[in-house]
């Protein structure tokens, strides 16, 4: 059968009321009694960059579900930078697992995050292991690492420099100006319109005009994730990330865990799975050489792919 040919599922939208005030714009697909997957995007993206992998997946009977983050597209959006510390958004992805519902035993099936979900679901896996069978991560450093060789790697410090720019009190106005001129350089230094680049060509003008949407509907609350974490290039000697400290069983990912690390990114280099199995001691490791950070626009049939081949392993989680 021709491939093409093939309908995929429909997306449907709803709106989560969670019970501490914010609400989650979702999207969702899939049928009503399938096993729950629960998809996290990252910045400067929503939960639309997850639609052509939850067709592929609810194609094989998943039932998947991508909210809109704290501060993006049509969720709430606290004025706080405080309302964007880790515990809130935390709080927000637990809420959500309790309402969409899991297993019998109240777990998803699996846990899927790229870039900003990413640290949101590794500090989730670590502190509620109960709540989720497996984790999926798509380029999102492990905060032991990445505190790491934020501290250490001048490498790592050149290529996160961007982090601090973000976190300028004017920044939402400069990305918004000429027509967010600096946003779509996120994309397009790495090929995102070249056609002849690895993935390239994805950023039609259909998905610039999913992305002004989003971007249209304000940029302060992403931007807010930056300036609320510890986690950024030093620039001085006392900077607050000197003080940080993540005690390992803090941070300590007991679930059975894929991460699939594409390793053309360049603001996040292989360097930050060196260690990993550490704090991560059931992994599967998966390289992808030539992808970049936005593998999930470059590769949506195989990011696809590697969610179901995890969703299908045995999932046991460990206890010591």
């Amino acid at each position: 059968m021709d491939p093409s040919a093939v309908t995929l599922p429909a997306l449907e939208t709803f709106d989560a009321a969670l019970p501490h005030g914010i609400t989650l714009a979702c999207r969702a697909c899939g049928p009503a009694d399938g096993a729950r997957v629960l998809l996290l995007h990252g910045f400067p993206e929503a939960a639309f960059v997850w639609d052509e992998v939850m067709q592929r997946l609810a194609a094989q009977g998943w039932r998947c579900i991508a909210p809109d983050l704290r501060g993006y597209g049509g969720s709430s959006k606290p004025a706080e930078v405080d309302a964007y510390r880790a515990k809130h958004l935390v709080a927000d992805v637990a809420a959500l697992i309790a309402q969409v519902g899991g297993s019998p035993q109240g777990r998803l099936a699996a846990l899927v995050a790229h870039d900003w979900g990413g640290a949101v679901a590794w500090n989730l896996a670590a502190q509620r292991p109960d709540l989720i069978e497996r984790l999926v991560i798509v380029n999102s450093p492990h905060p032991a690492t990445f505190l790491r060789d934020l501290k250490s790697d001048p490498a790592q410090q050149k290529a996160s420099a961007y982090m601090n720019f973000l976190c300028r009190p004017d920044a939402a106005r400069l990305l918004a100006e000429n027509d967010f001129a600096r946003l779509w350089t996120f994309f397009t230094r790495m090929g995102a319109t070249d056609p002849s680049h690895p993935g390239g060509g994805w950023l039609d003008e259909a998905t610039r005009s999913r992305y002004r949407a989003v971007w249209s509907a304000g940029l302060d609350g992403g931007l807010h994730y930056y300036r609320a974490s510890p986690l950024k290039p030093p620039t001085s000697p006392d900077d607050p990330i000197h003080r940080v400290e993540f005690p390992p069983e803090a941070v300590t990912v007991r679930v059975p865990t894929r991460v699939v690390w594409a390793e053309a990114d360049t603001a996040l280099p292989p360097k930050l799975l060196d260690g990993l199995e550490a704090f991560v001691p059931q992994m599967t490791l998966v390289r992808v050489p030539g992808a970049t950070h936005w593998i999930v626009h470059e590769r949506p049939d195989f990011v696809a792919g590697q969610i179901a081949q995890a969703l299908r392993e045995p999932a046991t989680h460990t206890t010591t």
